[in-house]
């Protein structure tokens, strides 16, 4: 039952996430994997503010969206990857 509600949960934040960011999901999968890593990312990140992790459903999803927005970032920072989501390809001048 763990394993299903991280599921749920990365679902829901790469979901928004997605919506944020480019304004659409990444896809189911992506969407669960950007969900989870970021979870755990603004787990670690609020923990290190201080903040406690007894805040319940809503908290958990808020935190997981959060570090799944700067998980992005991050990932946007270091590709080089800036667009909106398009995916068109420039023409040669």
């Amino acid at each position: 039952m763990h394993i299903l509600w991280w599921i749920i949960v990365g679902l829901i934040a790469g979901w928004v996430t997605g919506k944020i960011m480019r304004g659409e999901g990444y896809g189911t999968v992506v969407d669960i994997i950007v969900g989870i890593v970021g979870a755990v990312l603004g787990g670690w990140i609020m923990s290190a503010l201080g903040f406690s992790s007894s805040g319940g459903t809503i908290y958990t999803i808020l935190v997981a969206i959060l570090g799944a927005v700067i998980l992005t970032c991050i990932i946007r920072l270091i590709t080089g990857n800036r667009s909106s989501g398009s995916g068109g390809l420039r023409r040669a001048a």
